[in-house]
């Protein structure tokens, strides 16, 4: 089986990666800044003008038992949902493989596309809100599916929607939850020597548990987890970045010189680093913050609130927390500890970070200030409950969309396949793994770029009566 694996990944490989080069650097990039800056400027920089509203209604009420709610969910439990998706690897892996590709540069260029992407996933809430139904049990049905058909009418918006729907099941309840599991298992392997396919075996054992709970013990879990993962996550990184104090403004430093200088350290001449370096921000910041990708407007959809702008400054929230916070973070802290004065990578540049994975990049920084050992022990334990939570939310995002597809009898054999798929990303490598995904995630874009250009008056609309009513 093992023969057949490698020789399968070998043949699919360069094949993935060549349509992501082209989906990547032609297309990916100009989608997420478009829409960014198109929202930015028509909603008057809802992400600035709001900001302080949408704190207060994340954090002015937090309560970690929000309770069962009749229908839906609490707009927190929503939110943790939502951060479950965005807070994965791709802030831990996703950060550190920006940066091994990419170079420091790379984590600007995440930045920009993030604060742009406050203002997407605010139109991408306030759709979801605004176009989600009511099911017959009291749950509600919302994402992009439902606000790509009222934005295109007919046969062309139900192949969008059918194109959409296709795609975030093979990208995140299939391939996507299999780049979690992979970082997982390769981090557990590294850190505690424990095989990855039982760790497979646990964790299909555990989201099996929860996938048949439903939304209410989905919601349960996260509202509890999200929070305490990231207080444990952050509390470790400002511990490694007291230790490495005097290298932060060199970091910054570096993050910002090599975002416009990057091939002094990725090699090569000024237009292919600064593309890479770019792509790699925008590839790596949307799998990291998911703003535009279509995802977390199907946690939003099930937020009990009055109004779709509430949900929309809400999620603008999860955002600014899974980039800002959680993933410049982790990024402070690989520079500091490899990058900078020294760090194994000070002089050796891309050459020398060839031999470290994603995944140990990460381990290997955090071993810097707590030793090899406790290092990679912190991340994968880290990476667990990240990348755990994150499989519970795309199983959800997934699900809602076969559903769309294929009926609710569909959910059992789609929950069935998820934990096949969950258990066989510990047994194959990384890269096509998350070349598989990127694919994916990218194709996912498209259709719901398109419509939210295509609903701008809906938004527009709704973020000016907020701004009437708050006067």
């Amino acid at each position: 089986m093992a023969e057949t694996i490698a020789s399968l990944e070998a043949s699919l490989f360069p094949v993935v990666a060549k349509i992501n080069e082209y989906l990547s650097n032609y297309i990916l990039v100009f989608l997420l800044l478009g829409v960014g800056l198109w929202y930015t400027v028509r909603t008057r920089f809802v992400q600035i003008r709001c900001f302080g509203e949408g704190m207060k209604k994340t954090f002015g009420s937090l309560s970690l038992r929000g309770g069962r709610q009749e229908q839906g969910m609490s707009s927190f439990q929503a939110l943790a949902t939502a951060i479950a998706a965005q807070v994965g690897t791709g802030n831990i892996v996703g950060a550190s493989g920006a940066i091994l590709t990419g170079g420091p540069g790379a984590i600007f260029w995440m930045w920009l596309i993030a604060f742009f992407g406050m203002a997407t996933i605010y139109a991408e809430a306030t759709l979801a809100i605004e176009t989600r139904e009511a099911d017959s049990d009291g749950s509600y049905r919302g994402g992009p599916v439902y606000y790509i058909t009222k934005a295109f009418q007919g046969g062309f918006g139900k192949f969008l929607a059918g194109f959409f729907a296709v795609a975030i099941i093979l990208a995140l309840g299939f391939m996507g939850c299999m780049v979690q599991s992979n970082s997982i298992g390769s981090t557990f392997q590294t850190a505690f020597g424990v095989p990855s396919w039982i760790v497979g075996i646990v964790l299909v054992v555990i989201c099996g548990v929860i996938f048949l709970g439903g939304v209410q013990r989905l919601a349960a879990v996260t509202e509890k987890v999200v929070p305490i993962m990231a207080a444990i996550f952050l509390l470790g990184g400002l511990v490694v970045l007291i230790a490495r104090a005097k290298y932060i403004p060199a970091t910054f430093g570096m993050i910002f010189q090599y975002a416009f200088q990057p091939q002094a350290i990725i090699g090569g001449g000024f237009g292919y680093a600064i593309k890479t370096a770019i792509s790699q921000g925008a590839k790596r910041g949307l799998f990291s913050n998911e703003a535009g990708m279509g995802s977390t407007p199907h946690a939003h959809a099930q937020a009990n609130v009055s109004t779709p702008h509430e949900q929309g400054v809400v999620a603008m929230i999860g955002v600014f927390m899974d980039t800002f916070v959680v993933l410049t973070l982790n990024a402070l802290v690989v520079i500091s500890t490899l990058y900078t004065e020294g760090g194994p990578l000070a002089k050796c540049g891309a050459a020398a970070s060839t031999t470290l994975s994603k995944a140990n990049l990460a381990q290997t920084a955090f071993g810097v200030v707590f030793g090899e050992s406790a290092g990679a022990m912190f991340v994968a334990v880290c990476l667990f409950f990240f990348a755990f939570s994150t499989i519970l939310s795309w199983n959800l995002f997934g699900k809602i969309n076969v559903v769309y597809l294929f009926g609710k009898k569909s959910a059992v054999v789609y929950s069935v396949l998820g934990l096949v798929f969950i258990f066989l990303g510990t047994l194959m490598s990384n890269d096509l793994v998350w070349e598989l995904t990127d694919m994916f995630n990218n194709l996912m874009v498209i259709p719901n770029a398109l419509a939210l250009f295509a609903l701008t008056h809906i938004v527009v609309r709704i973020s000016r009566t907020a701004d009437r009513v708050s006067r």
